[in-house]
């Protein structure tokens, strides 16, 4: 075993408990960025690593662990800050626990940039890797349960009663759950910063726009073509 494979293997059970603690000891703080997700985004990033040998594992697993030490819920006014928050937070937290120095300030932008919200560019490889990683995990089948979920927490209906598919209105992810596919998540694979990602990205996107249609089939809606 090599010293960066032995490194992430004696980090990784730190880096967990450190994500668990802050979410309230169990990791349950928030069904949607819960400790499965963490493990989710660590497994994307392995995905994406395998692609990439020349970035930095250990920078990607502890922002992967660690980009949602501050989770704020999607309508509160400061969620865009809650990535920069996270990263203030991880780098005291690694610092005290003895993580490599020279290493912290690739961390922590990984976590600031990981963020949908925050706007901000990755600009290094790892911090690519992080945020494709993160955004895989709103793709897919866990994506959906995810959207549905949140969408719950937040009130939202699942879709408008007589036009679920948004053929003759405009799209409302606030009101409508099913919408959010078009608002936000169809658009990711566009988004992803390395071709692993954009293959994955769009593999799982094919599955929610199936679901749509399903869902609208279901309803009796007709989908026009």
């Amino acid at each position: 075993m090599n010293e960066a494979t032995t490194d992430l293997a004696g980090w990784r059970p730190r880096l967990a408990a450190l994500a668990a603690g802050a979410a309230g000891g169990d990791g349950v703080h928030d069904g949607a960025h819960d400790r499965a997700h963490l493990e989710r985004v660590w497994r994307n990033a392995q995905l994406l690593l395998a692609r990439h040998p020349e970035a930095d594992a250990l920078v990607v697993m502890a922002a992967c662990y660690l980009h949602d030490l501050v989770n704020l819920p999607k309508n509160d006014p400061e969620r865009a800050q809650a990535s920069a928050r996270s990263a203030r937070l991880a780098r005291h937290q690694l610092a005290w626990m003895g993580f490599p120095a020279e290493k912290l300030d690739a961390v922590a932008h990984a976590i600031t940039a990981h963020s949908f919200s925050a706007g901000i560019p990755a600009a290094s490889l790892e911090a690519k890797i992080v945020q494709d990683a993160d955004r895989l995990d709103g793709l897919g089948a866990i994506g959906l349960a995810r959207m549905f979920y949140i969408a719950g927490m937040m009130g939202s209906g699942l879709a408008h009663p007589d036009d679920p598919l948004g053929q003759a209105r405009d799209f409302d992810d606030q009101r409508y759950a099913l919408d959010h596919i078009m608002v936000k998540l169809a658009k990711l694979p566009g988004m992803m910063q390395t071709d692993g990602g954009r293959a994955l990205a769009g593999e799982r996107l094919a599955r929610l726009l199936a679901f749509r249609e399903e869902f609208a089939a279901e309803s009796g809606v007709s989908v026009a073509r």
